[in-house]
């Protein structure tokens, strides 16, 4: 280690990036929980709605309260679609082909994009799980290098002179660890639930893909 740098000064470091660590995951598990939660209250309470109105087409005068939610955004990208394509069918490319099936890839493209809001942050989650406990474990190392060098200074190898410098050095992968079992748990809580709710949409979408193509007739 160059003697420039402080090797307390780089211990130091590593505990903050730890504690920084720390304050993004509780931050991502709390907002996570906030999003699934929300999102499944907003989902139950629009599909109790839906599947009362007498016309898909009446989802655009729901009220915001109600028209929250990701099967209510894919509900209403379906509706949307419906309204451009019978004012641009076979005017513009977009809406060349098969109807219910340039329906259905709109729907997935909306799909996906719920998906990928429901997996925002995870990784992040599963990145500082993965990589504390190194942190921790390189804070360590260098803690008891640092501890060796005074040990070897003061010129005493006695119980009471080796056993407190690595002790505080082994707090830093105690922390990492620490830190690293929230992170890796709530990414696996959160990533079951994204799979559950991707699950749900899909069963909406066939569903609401059903209704519009029933509407007048069969005919989109």
């Amino acid at each position: 280690m160059p003697d420039h740098i402080a090797p307390q000064l780089i211990i130091s470091g590593t505990l903050y990036t730890l504690l920084v660590f720390s304050i993004i995951t509780w931050s991502l598990i709390f907002y996570k929980i906030w999003q699934f939660f929300n999102n499944s209250r907003s989902n139950e309470r629009f599909e109790n709605v839906f599947w009362n109105l007498s016309d898909i087409k009446k989802i655009k005068e729901l009220s915001p309260e109600l028209a929250k939610g990701s099967q209510a955004r894919l509900a209403y990208e379906g509706v949307s679609w419906l309204d451009e394509h019978q004012r641009a069918a076979g005017k513009t490319i977009k809406h060349c082909g098969n109807s219910a099936e340039l329906l259905e890839q709109s729907l997935r493209v909306q799909l996906q994009q719920e998906q990928h809001s429901m997996e925002s942050g995870l990784t992040l989650l599963a990145s500082i799980g993965s990589t504390a406990p190194f942190v921790g474990l390189f804070g360590t190392v260098l803690g008891i290098m640092h501890a060796m060098h005074e040990i070897t200074a003061s010129g005493s190898t006695s119980l009471d002179v080796v056993a407190g410098p690595i002790g505080d050095a082994l707090v830093a992968t105690a922390i990492g660890i620490a830190v690293a079992v929230p992170a890796v748990l709530a990414y696996n809580f959160f990533l079951r639930r994204v799979k559950v709710q991707r699950s749900r949409l899909e069963n909406f979408l066939a569903s609401f893909l059903s209704v519009a193509l029933d509407t007048k007739n069969g005919q989109v």
